[in-house]
């Protein structure tokens, strides 16, 4: 399969609630192995299974940021739970069983390009998840992985980040691409991106 078409609102497919998935096999990883190249080829730091038209609860993750290369690292600027996480990190059945403190950040979406709004979310969280066997664990976290966790877990109930702002911000962003689509890339950006 490798990279995946990215479903953009307002496909009604985003808006769906996920299942859970009862089967860890092969055709999982697959899945899960796709989504991250996806999510690698799109510049994007987070994906859920719904955006890729899999409606089943499985969400890829990388916020590392990337050296002059393209690699992944840990930095200084991440949070202390933060890097003791292993990116990519792929999380199966995730649930969020605690969080605390408040914090917000500019969020951008695969499925809503191009727009980015401040958006309020817990500063560190306690997940549920499961690996690719099946075996479950829990985990805490804070930083840019923490908002990023809430923001692929919203997708999982059929939300976007569109869903947390303003009801005139929102409604803002909506009438654009009602009106006007996402802008497009010309094919020079797009080969400068591809590289």
């Amino acid at each position: 399969m490798g990279i995946m078409e990215i479903l953009t609102y307002p496909n009604p497919r985003l808006r769906e609630v996920s299942a859970p998935v009862d089967v860890f096999d092969a055709k999982l990883k697959k899945l899960t192995e796709d989504m991250i190249e996806t999510m690698y080829d799109a510049h994007g730091i987070g994906l859920a299974a719904p955006q890729v038209g899999v409606l089943q609860r499985v969400v890829v993750i990388d916020t590392r940021p990337k050296n002059d290369e393209g690699r992944r690292y840990d930095n200084d600027e991440m949070g202390e739970l933060e890097k003791k996480v292993t990116q990519p990190l792929i999380l199966i059945n995730p649930r969020i069983v605690g969080g605390v403190g408040s914090t917000t950040f500019d969020e951008g979406c695969l499925s809503v390009p191009s727009f980015y709004e401040t958006v309020e979310r817990k500063e560190v969280i306690e997940v549920e998840t499961y690996d690719l066997s099946g075996k479950k664990y829990t985990f805490k976290t804070d930083g840019l992985l923490a908002i990023c966790i809430q923001h692929e877990l919203d997708h999982l109930e059929g939300k976007l980040f569109i869903d947390r702002i303003s009801f005139l911000k929102s409604k803002k962003i909506k009438n654009e691409i009602q009106k006007h689509g996402y802008p497009k890339k010309d094919k020079k950006e797009k080969a400068e991106v591809k590289k």
